[in-house]
């Protein structure tokens, strides 16, 4: 082995040619004159001034990011379903009683609203208190 045989794993990087030197010529690709021509020129983008001019409204960053939660109440699942139906999240939004949210399934929380006579098998859901109470006294399950 000897020095003229050996070959580098990585090529040399081509630096970029400055001023008069190599193919670029007098102004060297950066134009003429004005300050994008200088050495160091760094320009404020124009769009970060309007924007920062521009007043913080409300739910300005992370408030309009909140996961709204969908309402249901017991009278609405006695009127639309029967006895002894098993419901979950996907059945409330094939019903139309919840609307999906930008295409997903909203958080869905069951209140204690109305009066439950029909028993029902409740799983996925938030249950508040009352409603869990209602369920089961209707003889239905909370999973």
């Amino acid at each position: 082995m000897q020095k003229n045989t050996l070959i580098p794993k990585t090529k040399l990087k081509k630096h970029k040619t400055v001023g008069r030197g190599g193919k670029r010529g007098k102004t060297a690709g950066r134009g003429t004159k004005g300050q994008s021509a200088r050495s160091g020129n760094k320009k404020r983008p124009e769009l970060r001034d309007i924007i920062k001019k521009l007043p913080k409204l409300r739910g300005y960053k992370f408030n309009s990011v909140k996961n709204e939660i969908a309402t249901v109440t017991l009278a609405q699942l006695e009127k639309s379903f029967k006895d002894g139906d098993k419901i979950t999240p996907g059945i409330l939004i094939k019903s139309g009683i919840v609307n999906t949210h930008h295409g997903k399934v909203p958080h869905i929380k069951i209140l204690a609203k109305g009066v439950l006579t029909k028993s029902f098998t409740v799983s996925k859901f938030s249950i508040s208190v009352g409603a869990r109470e209602a369920i089961i006294n209707a003889k239905g399950k909370v999973e």
